[in-house]
């Protein structure tokens, strides 16, 4: 299932560019989809699920067989003013009111068409191998006592929250544990804190970017880049 389009149970199903009109349970967990309505929709179903462990599903009927997981590119939250998610929950955007249905559906076909694009759940990040990025700066160790401080003082819950980001960060191999041996400068860990609850974890550059040096290389401009994709 690629997205839905409606605002009741009754919607429309997008999959592999054709249209299919179900009935979903819009306050479900998980979607509970008999086999013989993947086999008539969508007969590769199969082939696009994702690995992962077999899990436990009950009803008031019985037993439930689980059968797979497959991962939303996009999820659209009906609402009032239309919010919509891509790829993490923290991020929404909305569709401008300018847009006609015609258009919100074309941008849509946009974004499942670059699907892979995005990194969702438990899927990887990516990384680009094979081009390491060099940071030059005007002064040579040993650096100056400012890019060299500890880490702010934390009370314990930002404190776990930091631990706890870190890990996933680990786990998703976008940072490495360093030796004992290995020169490396660190970076401060700052927690930022949304009105939401949610929190990122970012390091404080402000510093080290007052002794680096001016990157010529043109970067470029982000409406080209999302011209791209359409």
């Amino acid at each position: 299932m690629e997205y839905i389009l409606g605002k009741a149970t009754k919607v429309t199903v997008f999959n592999d560019n054709a249209q299919h009109p179900l009935i979903i349970d819009s306050g479900a967990h998980c979607s509970i989809v008999a086999r013989n309505c993947l086999d008539n929709h969508f007969p590769n179903w199969e082939k696009q699920l994702l690995p992962t462990k077999a899990k436990n599903f009950k009803s008031a009927s019985g037993k439930m067989t689980f059968i797979g997981t497959r991962i939303y590119g996009i999820d659209i939250h009906i609402s009032k003013n239309r919010h919509i998610t891509i790829g993490n929950k923290s991020r929404e955007g909305q569709f401008s009111t300018t847009l006609t249905s015609k258009q919100k559906l074309s941008f849509l076909k946009i974004l499942i068409k670059n699907r892979p694009e995005f990194s969702i759940g438990e899927e990887p990040l990516g990384k680009i191998r094979g081009h390491d990025i060099e940071i030059y700066l005007d002064v040579e160790r040993p650096y100056p006592l400012i890019l060299r401080r500890p880490s702010y003082p934390e009370s314990l819950n930002p404190r776990k929250e930091i631990k706890k980001q870190i890990n996933e960060l680990l786990e998703k191999d976008v940072i490495r544990k360093i030796g004992h041996n290995q020169i490396v400068d660190i970076t401060t860990p700052v927690l930022i804190t949304w009105d939401n609850g949610k929190s990122r974890l970012c390091g404080h550059f402000r510093d080290l970017n007052n002794y680096t040096k001016a990157d010529k290389y043109p970067i470029p401009r982000i409406p080209h880049s999302l011209d791209k994709p359409a």
